[in-house]
């Protein structure tokens, strides 16, 4: 079994989550806030040392017709910086329509009886666990599940 951190990255905000590889199950774990324009490194840190990952994946988005976003350089950097920082090895992913497939799952919980508003941490902590499932599934890494 090996222990999995995903990153919704975004500039204001970057979304967590853990999986590990025996159930193929993520599980959304907190929001990050950027500091002064700079990923929180000390909660990734935090994380990193309380789930003891051994592959770090953090998510890519593209354009619908298979372009790079605009987000793309801001993605490669803090994907070269996380590798960097913590000496683990980073997997990108596609992570193509994972906040709208996190809205959808959100939405369908709230009709099921949720009462509490979504929120964009919200939709960001499950894009995170999205990411990292589709990232096992995708990989030699869910062949198992």
């Amino acid at each position: 079994m090996i222990t999995v951190l995903g990153f919704d990255y975004g500039k204001n905000r970057t979304g967590v989550a853990v999986a590990n590889t025996l159930t193929g199950l993520a599980t959304p774990l907190d929001i990050l806030y950027a500091q002064k324009g700079e990923p929180d490194w000390l909660g990734i840190q935090n994380h990193i040392s309380t789930w003891k990952p051994s592959i770090l994946v953090v998510g890519m988005p593209q354009k619908l017709d298979g372009s790079d976003s605009a987000m793309k350089e801001a993605i490669l950097l803090f994907a070269k910086q996380l590798e960097r920082k913590t000496q683990l090895p980073v997997h990108l992913t596609n992570e193509q329509l994972t906040s709208q497939e996190a809205n959808q799952r959100l939405i369908s919980a709230r009709q099921a009886g949720r009462k509490r508003k979504i929120r964009k941490e919200e939709i960001d902590q499950l894009a995170a666990a999205i990411i990292l499932e589709n990232w096992m599934l995708e990989t030699s890494y869910g062949q198992n599940v």
